[in-house]
């Protein structure tokens, strides 16, 4: 059998492991799920040890198929948060990005001036989904912790024995300085903890020696330790090289390019972080994807491809419905975590087709205003997508008019996983750059937009930011 790398990719829902050859080509997978805790009072929680336990099944499962496995990667979901005791059993519960329970803690600083300077210095945005303002919130609490860190650095801590991170997943902490490359001091001040309570610091293509017994793999394999699950997608799609930004759009969405230096604009609307070797994507995450749909599918009673594709037979503009899509309040461009959703120019005569057109809409007029926040600072010119959603053909038009570009489709959904074994491959000394993953990975298709829905969603798109504006005023008028 050929070589492969093996790569541990921990989602929201699931964790998928795949064996990846040096041609970037999948060749085996695995995945086991797990459910996610959420409760009114905003919390959003996964049990580390039920994650793990996930991911060591997965795991075991490719390994036993006797691929010459040559290393494994890591990456996963980004601004996730565990704490741990002295002997690095969890204390508390995994808070992922959509845990909202840190609101007071995010508008202390959001806004300020030490807001606005930590968002340039780590270029991540003051936002509830941040572990800088979750810290600060356990430590209002008056919960400490022996040590803190990401649920992909406790996946690696089981597996080597070592609690480490890399700049990558680092840089979504709000805590590391992106020119130090080390944890930023007014940060850590304000989330109440010390340096030496969080990973060491290390590249994303360094690795540490699996000494975990698992059956088919040998001891001391390396385990590289990858990166976030965003800046990884960029790599997976071969989204690698100034100019051609990567879209993911699942339950949430986000668009990112990359830069050769780090950067944020000067209306702190966008993110910046580590992707290797020099590498940085710069974009926002959008916090309602394909939920919508699915939301829309629970609501009405119906299956969601279905609906669906009731919706793609409504005319652009939904029959004049406009929706503001913020079922889990919204990140990029607003990080407002209190952002509430609306329906306008609602009729008697609309039904669930106009509503859901609406809904898929909003969501890509969302990433159109992304990728305006991310031209200040960036140039795009070409979009690369993955993501479950562009099974629709209603999503994949969609976009493309909105955004005004051509989607080059990458094949099927294996991005993240696919950038942390490519990075792999580079620790291995296998790849001469990162930036050959342009050459490795082909589009399988090409979706374009359709000039005339451009051309309205452009015209429109100021009008949501406007009605945006307006529902956040209006909700501040309430007793």
């Amino acid at each position: 059998m050929a070589d492969v790398v093996l790569a541990i990719d921990l989602g929201t829902t699931s964790t998928k492991v795949i064996a990846v050859d040096r041609d970037a080509g999948v060749v085996a997978s695995a995945e086991h799920g797990y459910p996610m805790r959420t409760t009114p009072s905003g919390e959003a929680t996964h049990d580390p040890v039920e994650v793990w336990g996930a991911a060591l099944r997965a795991l075991r499962e490719v390994a036993a198929q006797g691929h010459a496995v040559r290393a494994l990667s890591l990456t996963g979901a980004m601004h996730t948060l565990v704490g741990l005791d002295a002997s690095g059993t969890p204390v508390t519960p995994s808070l992922s990005w959509a845990d909202n329970r840190a609101v007071e803690q995010t508008a202390r600083l959001r806004g300020t001036a030490d807001g606005i300077a930590l968002h340039r210095a780590t270029g991540t945005p003051i936002h509830t989904m941040s572990p800088l303002v979750k810290l600060a919130w356990f430590h209002d609490q008056g919960f400490s912790a022996a040590r803190w860190c990401g649920l992909k650095d406790f996946v690696a801590l089981r597996l080597t024995g070592v609690l480490a991170t890399e700049h990558s997943s680092g840089s979504a902490t709000g805590l590391m300085d992106l020119v130090s490359l080390d944890w930023h001091p007014d940060a850590l001040a304000f989330a109440g903890v010390r340096a030496e309570q969080l990973p060491s610091l290390h590249a994303p293509v360094d690795s540490l020696p699996l000494t975990l017994d698992v059956p088919g793999l040998p001891a001391g394999l390396p385990v590289v330790l990858g990166g976030g699950d965003g800046p990884m997608a960029n790599l997976g799609v071969g989204a690698v090289v100034p100019g051609v930004a990567a879209v993911s759009l699942g339950t949430s969405g986000a668009l990112r390019v990359v830069r050769s230096e780090p950067a944020v604009d000067e209306h702190g609307r966008v993110f910046c972080y580590a992707v290797a070797e020099g590498l940085w994507v710069i974009g926002g995450a959008v916090s309602n994807g394909g939920v919508v749909a699915k939301w829309a599918a629970e609501t009405f009673g119906v299956e969601v491809g279905a609906l669906l594709d009731e919706a793609s037979g409504v005319p652009v503009g939904a029959a004049g419905v406009v929706a503001l899509p913020y079922l889990l309040g919204e990140r990029a461009p607003w990080w407002d975590a209190d952002a509430t959703s609306a329906l306008i120019g609602l009729r008697r005569e609309h039904g669930r087709a106009e509503i859901t057109r609406a809904l898929v809409e909003g969501v890509a007029q969302q990433l159109a205003l992304v990728l305006d926040a991310v031209r200040s600072v960036a140039d795009v010119h070409a979009v690369r997508v993955t993501g479950g959603a562009f099974r629709s053909d209603l999503w994949a038009t969609v976009l493309a008019s909105a955004l005004g570009l051509e989607l080059e489709l990458a094949d099927d959904s294996e991005g993240s996983g696919v950038g942390a074994a490519l990075v792999a491959w580079r620790a291995l000394g296998e790849l001469p750059s990162l930036t050959v993953a342009a050459d490795l990975i082909k589009p399988v298709k090409t979706i374009a937009p359709d000039p005339d829905a451009a051309r309205h969603y452009a015209r429109t798109r100021s009008a949501v930011d406007r009605l945006y504006q307006a529902l956040r005023d209006l909700g501040r008028e309430q007793p």
